[in-house]
């Protein structure tokens, strides 16, 4: 390839990280529906919320207190995730590897899977997870591989924050577990790893009491998500097959470009081979366990919910097919790889541009204007809370001037509020208007109530 390895590969992470902010900035009117939910939460912070756990939401109020509400800062947000974990990736694969063209295309592989390139503008919980996911792995490896106990306290507070991001998190810890109890029937481990434990429970803590305080209403959201309660005999039969169906779809162009490099599609499992059982464990493990769920429960697997799971996929095959890997194929890799880089953002801003009915066409910043300007007719006080559903309300909360806290009930949160703050009810138009007890009006698509001081 080029003794430039190195420097090809941070040039990949730039442009990843400049186009994939650009694009979604020049060609969506709005923010996605997950981002200003983060937002929303993030306005009014707290160890945990209705739908997910707090981490989304603290990294784009971080983002909101350095840059306001602008768009294009959350894209970048949104890739900041992204490239970190490719940066991980990167590191990890030097541990396997010591030619870097291997290292390179295995993060490169990566831009085969669209879960790390068209759906990444959307900053959210599975966004969110992405360095965790893959700091996780590096630091359990080197805590397998080294038994150093500074190893072992980075795993357990980077896995904490991986299951702040998402509880689904858990499903790569399990497989690690695996991995830890073979160790130890191998004798090629000790105890020293329980010392992740301790940071691990500190991170969590908060939101534990959190979780019971708010009888564990994170939870319970989750559950719902996948329709726990409402299955039929066929569900567990027909929901798995679909599971598997959208992977092998997903993967197909991962396997494409794969293929460019390969001589056969032929390889020797030697499983006595400490590493390859390690990359097998954290990249398959996790998706039969969520197979398995989805077999045994009945329940619907969402195809967003995968994105963290195939960050080490490149690894694992680079790794399995090292030795029928002939770089003299490399130009038809790379151009697969420039067809997939380009065609990706081009289809995303095509998308973005002819189809005028999706959430990030919504006029928000707009409505939020004219919202702005009625308050100002009516009222000499700021506006403090928005109540509302994350999107309307949401939207409001993030575009207004004054940032008001979002609530989606203000029924227990009356104290949360200033005795000057104003409130801002928004929803349908025609329940509002019945029971409204300030100015009314409506804004399409949604009516406003705004009760504030003259």
């Amino acid at each position: 390839m080029t003794k430039n390895t190195s420097k090809i590969f941070f040039l990949f992470l730039i442009i990843h990280l400049f186009v994939w902010t650009l694009i979604p900035s020049l060609t969506n009117v709005n923010l996605p529906l997950d981002t200003i939910e983060a937002l929303a939460w993030g306005s009014n912070l707290d160890w945990g919320f209705n739908k997910h756990p707090p981490m989304s939401a603290f990294a784009t109020e971080v983002f909101y207190q350095i840059f306001g509400s602008q768009d294009w800062a959350y894209y970048f947000l949104s890739q900041i995730f992204v490239v970190s974990a490719f940066l991980v990736v990167w590191i990890f694969s030097k541990e396997f590897f010591k030619n870097q063209n291997y290292c390179l295309i295995s993060v490169l592989l990566l831009e085969g899977i669209y879960f790390y390139n068209f759906t990444a503008p959307e900053f959210n919980v599975n966004i969110c997870q992405l360095p965790f996911w893959a700091l996780s792995v590096l630091y359990a490896w080197r805590g397998f591989k080294d038994n150093k106990i500074s190893d072992w306290l980075l795993f357990g507070l980077f896995a904490g924050l991986g299951i702040l991001s998402k509880y689904l998190f858990i499903y790569l810890l399990v497989a690690m577990d695996v991995f830890f109890i073979y160790m130890i029937i191998k004798k090629q481990a000790n105890f020293k790893s329980l010392i992740s434990l301790l940071p691990f429970f500190l991170v969590l803590l908060p939101h534990l009491i959190w979780l019971m305080k708010n009888d564990y209403i994170t939870i319970t959201y989750g559950l719902h998500r996948t329709g726990t309660g409402d299955q039929n005999i066929l569900d567990h039969f027909l929901y798995p097959v679909m599971f598997l169906g959208k992977q092998i779809g997903i993967l197909i162009p991962f396997f494409a470009m794969f293929l460019f490099l390969i001589s056969k599609f032929k390889t020797k499992f030697n499983f006595k081979d400490k590493k390859l059982l390690f990359l097998l464990t954290i990249n398959i493990i996790p998706i039969i366990l969520i197979f398995l769920t989805s077999l045994i429960m009945g329940v619907k697997i969402r195809t967003m919910w995968m994105t963290p799971f195939y960050l080490f996929l490149g690894v694992l095959f680079v790794y399995l097919f090292q030795n029928r890997i002939d770089l003299k194929k490399i130009n038809k890799f790379i151009t697969a790889f420039l067809i997939l880089f380009i065609l990706s953002p081009v289809a995303y801003s095509y998308i973005s541009i002819s189809e005028t009915s999706k959430r990030t066409d919504y006029p928000g910043k707009e409505i939020a204007r004219l919202v702005e300007s009625r308050w100002d007719k009516n009222f000499s006080n700021e506006i403090g809370a928005v109540v509302g559903d994350e999107w309307f309300g949401g939207n409001l909360s993030y575009h207004l001037n004054s940032r008001p806290k979002w609530f989606n009930k203000l029924d227990n949160n009356l104290e949360n509020l200033g005795k000057e703050d104003g409130v801002i009810y928004a929803g349908n138009p025609k329940i509002l208007k019945e029971i409204c007890p300030g100015v009314f009006g409506t804004i399409k698509p949604i009516g406003i109530c705004m009760i504030g001081s003259k």
